[in-house]
């Protein structure tokens, strides 16, 4: 299966092309610069701008794939001319958007695929609509073969994924007390790099996925309080302090953290993954959120530059539990 991958050079996409390699897929990915990370043995690379049409014809050449993967299609501007460039060329049109397309609060829990979208809060998730409803018009006018992926939150070792970020690892270690939002118990879910890929690549070449939307998420439930208390142990606290705070409160000492809790952390994401599992029979998570933790926290100690605590937001955590 030969597949072009435009950009694509970062975290999921970095695991997913390592993923279709070892399933033998024959790989390109093309960037507009060198990738910070470095592409999978036997990936094929090529220089082009992927927002210009011309210069992205020019690189391809007459070569045809049978899946093309868009993960760097922000705008509805960056997909517009893909219908032309790409009808007849790629036997298949993979979106890469979001799970944050779903409006907040979801009205019914759990989530499909079918379940509202709407972000009047996230520029970056309203875009991400407009690029779906564009690419949903081509396919319904002229069978543009077009399958939208959205993936959640996912994270591998080179993230703590928490919105404290290293911060939280270091005042646990210290004995000193994290802040989380709400009461800790809003409902999340966390999918491992390497789990989307093993999700992802199945997907690639599917007939059966053309025409649909397909949430690739691990399924896995985890509320705010489990997520630390993973990472806790995974850095060798025992006991770790926790305190709860509002959002509105922790809103009010660290304001770049407004939206993203009023509009999104603060809601429970509880997914079904019905369809995911039957596009993909006998798929489920291998990397568990305890296992995910502890490779972080390894990576992070092995590389001291990483190690960087916030000091505005360490001063902020102070304030909270002050008042």
């Amino acid at each position: 299966m030969r597949v072009l991958f435009l950009g694509g050079a970062g975290m999921i996409g970095s695991a997913a092309a390592r993923e279709a390699v070892a399933r033998r897929a024959d790989v390109t990915i093309v960037t507009r610069s060198a990738p910070v990370r470095p592409p999978a043995e036997g990936v094929r690379s090529l220089r082009a701008d992927v927002r210009d049409a011309a210069a992205l014809a020019s690189a391809l050449g007459g070569e045809e794939f049978d899946a093309v993967v868009n993960w760097v299609g922000f705008t509805p501007d960056d997909v517009r001319d893909h219908r032309e460039l790409f009808a007849g060329r790629a036997g298949q049109y993979v979106f890469i958007s979001t799970c944050s397309v779903f409006g907040r609060p979801v009205p019914l829990l759990p989530i499909t695929e079918s379940s509202p979208r709407r972000q009047p809060h996230f520029g970056y998730a309203r875009d991400k609509i407009a690029c779906e409803l564009l690419l949903e018009e081509a396919y319904r006018e002229a069978g543009f073969p077009l399958t939208i992926v959205r993936p959640f939150h996912t994270y591998d070792r080179t993230v703590i994924p928490v919105l404290a970020g290293w911060t939280a690892i270091e005042r646990m270690r210290a004995g000193r007390p994290v802040v989380v939002h709400g009461d800790g118990t809003s409902l999340w879910s966390l999918t491992h790099s390497r789990d989307f890929a093993r999700a992802f690549v199945p997907l690639l070449g599917n007939g059966q996925a053309i025409g649909e939307s397909v949430n690739v998420v691990s399924g896995a439930i985890l509320t705010w309080d489990q997520i630390h208390l993973a990472l806790a142990a995974a850095a060798g606290v025992r006991e770790p302090v926790l305190r709860h705070r509002s959002s509105e409160s922790i809103a009010e000492l660290v304001p770049g953290w407004r939206d993203v809790l009023e509009h999104d952390f603060r809601h429970s994401m509880l997914f079904d993954t019905s369809k995911l599992r039957a596009l993909v029979p006998g798929f489920a998570p291998e990397v568990s959120f305890a296992q995910g933790a502890r490779e972080a926290l390894a990576h992070y100690d092995a590389h001291p530059g990483l190690r960087v605590v916030d000091e505005d937001l360490d001063r902020a955590f102070d304030g909270l539990l002050e008042a």
